[in-house]
Formats: structure tokens, C-alpha cells, sequence
């Protein structure tokens, strides 16, 4: 049993991170971060929840580039072969979920 405490939770790097779980493969982690991830497709489907601030959720269909405005409460599913790249605005927080070892 845990409680974590989002609002405080700090790394030493831009998308550092504290797992939560490990769920049969699935992980769960918390991360903080004030820098833009990388374009990237993950090995399989993602949901991104927003705990603290504000993020641009850039992504591509059929080649095209959007972007979401995620703010708390909001999730982001990627699904399998979405390309996509989170851009915060300033210090975030985020939930990640998604395959042990996925990009």
C-alpha cells in the first residue's frame, strides 16, 4: 500500500519518473516534467492523464500534425501506431500507462 502525493512529486530530469505499478506487464507511472518529450510511436496503446499543469499533445493523423490541449483531469489513449509528442507548459505532471519498456 501506497499514497502518493502527485502535486509534490519532483525528478532530477526533464520526464523523470516513479512507478507506481507493474500490473502483468503493464506499468503505471507518475512523471514530472518541464521540457517537450520526442516524436514517438509506443509498442503498444498508452492513456496520458494530465495531474498538474497544462499540455500540447502533439500527434499525427494520416500525416497530418494536431494538437490537444490537455489539462488536469484530461487523458490522452494513444493507440497503436499513434505518432505523437507531449509539449508542457512549464512543470507537469502526468500518468502514464502502457507496456513495460515501451519508448
Amino acid at each position: 500500500m501506497e499514497v502518493v502525493k502527485s502535486r509534490s512529486f519532483t525528478a532530477e530530469r526533464a520526464w523523470g519518473s516513479k512507478q507506481i505499478a507493474n500490473m502483468q506487464g503493464i506499468t503505471t507511472k507518475l512523471h514530472w516534467t518541464d521540457q517537450p518529450y520526442k516524436w514517438h510511436i509506443n509498442d503498444g496503446e498508452e492513456v496520458f492523464v494530465v495531474l498538474d499543469g497544462v499540455v500540447d499533445m502533439h500527434y499525427r493523423v494520416n500525416g497530418a500534425e494536431e494538437i490537444a490541449v490537455l489539462e488536469v483531469g484530461d487523458i490522452f489513449f494513444a493507440s497503436v501506431g499513434t505518432e505523437h509528442v507531449a509539449h508542457p507548459r512549464g512543470e507537469v505532471r502526468v500518468l502514464v500507462v502502457e507496456s513495460e519498456g515501451s519508448v
